[in-house]
């Protein structure tokens, strides 16, 4: 059965798709795309039920992401990222859940968790100064989350290092203009933040380990298996399915613009067999790279309900799938532009906005394949990768 939020965008599919050049022009979420994104319920699929939220099973989630970004890049993009916030929040404090969704459960929350900033301790919690970048669909959330290192009385970072994931209301953080000039996804509005010593109550700075360990989870008292998937799984899910979603994007507009195509050399695309082979094959790509991601994250999710543990292993494999989808979803992405012609790359064409898309979220941090490749090795061999980099997002 379709989840709710998909029947919602696939009534308003061609509205969405249509504010894809507007959004690009502005830099941002234009308003009405942000209405209309609330409206879906897309933002609220994570989020626990006594705020509002859907539980949805994150495979819902992520087929939701996949089909707004196959419209829209930035669309998806924002609800894949912003969308997974609400799943962290229903871990973290109760007193910051009511905070924040206690007067109006459709407030959005944004990041990034990048450890840019550091927590000086002080009296009741900390003093936190940093600037981040990368804010996406900041613009339209009145809250943030933003990593940062624990310092000491005198600002300096503790070692070994303590990541934290503080989080923010909007009155304490400034989101800097013009930060956002960028090649693809350029609706998002991925802005810079600065922070300048906001006081922090201690409640609302959370020890990333908390979230890694299973502490947060256990003590959150939250029993729907969703909130039971890694981190380091849930995270990036949001991510990878709106360039899988992107990748989908440009194949339905290319097959749209080669249905009437005539060949320079007057052949009709219908009639070349060699393109006609490309796009198959690149369909099948991403295909796999969908089917890849949704049975990763509900085997994850099947772990979390039978009460078994996730162990590193399972998480450095979780990683490898989802790195190895969104690369393999642009690689055949490739194959179907270049067969697009030159005006399939006219600036009025969609091809090229979801292929500039594609390759600007390839570009994350999450889908770097070198550290997250080695440790899956590594586990594989039963070594146990060393901590730092590598282990950071596993």
């Amino acid at each position: 059965m379709t989840h709710p939020a998909l029947a919602a965008i696939d009534q308003r599919a061609d509205e969405i798709a249509a504010l894809g050049p507007e959004n690009e022009r502005l830099g941002r979420l234009a308003d009405e795309a942000a209405k209309m994104l609330r409206e879906t319920g897309a933002i609220k699929m994570l989020q626990p039920a006594d705020y509002g939220g859907a539980e949805a099973h994150p495979r819902e989630f992520a087929e939701t992401v996949m089909r707004l970004a196959s419209l829209d890049g930035s669309t998806g993009w924002v609800a894949g990222i912003v969308g997974v916030h609400p799943w962290e929040m229903a871990l973290c404090d109760r007193r910051v859940q009511e905070e924040i969704w206690g007067a109006d459960n459709d407030t959005w929350i944004a990041s990034p968790y990048a450890p840019m900033g550091v927590l000086k301790p002080v009296d009741g919690g900390y003093v936190f100064n940093g600037r981040w970048q990368f804010s996406s669909g900041t613009d339209h959330c009145d809250w943030i989350f933003l990593g940062g290192f624990l310092g000491d009385a005198d600002g300096n970072v503790v070692q070994p290092p303590r990541n934290y994931h503080v989080i923010l209301p909007r009155a304490d953080y400034e989101i800097v203009e013009d930060t956002w000039d960028v090649v693809g996804l350029r609706g998002t509005g991925s802005k810079d933040i600065v922070v300048k010593d906001a006081f922090i109550p201690e409640y609302r700075a959370v020890p990333f380990s908390r979230m890694t360990d299973g502490s947060a989870l256990r003590e959150s008292g939250r029993t729907n298996p969703t909130y039971g998937v890694p981190f380091t799984t849930i995270f990036p899910l949001g991510i990878t399915s709106a360039v899988i979603g992107i990748a989908e994007g440009a194949l339905a507009a290319h097959m749209a613009y080669q249905r009437t195509r005539v060949q320079i050399t007057g052949t009709r695309v219908k009639d070349d067999p060699y393109v006609l082979f490309a796009i198959s094959a690149a369909a099948e790509e991403i295909k796999a790279s969908r089917i890849a991601m949704l049975d990763n994250v509900s085997r994850f999710y099947d772990k979390a309900a039978a009460g078994s543990p996730a162990t590193l292993a399972d998480r450095a494999a979780s990683r490898r799938t989802q790195v190895a989808a969104a690369w393999r979803a642009v690689r055949a992405m490739d194959e179907v532009v270049a067969r697009s012609g030159g005006n399939g790359l006219r600036m009025d064409n969609p091809i090229q906005r979801f292929w500039r898309d594609g390759h600007m979220g390839l570009a994350h941090a999450i889908h770097v394949p070198g550290s997250v490749f080695h440790a899956s090795a590594l586990t594989d061999l039963d070594v146990e990768p060393p901590p730092g980099p590598m282990l950071s997002m596993i």
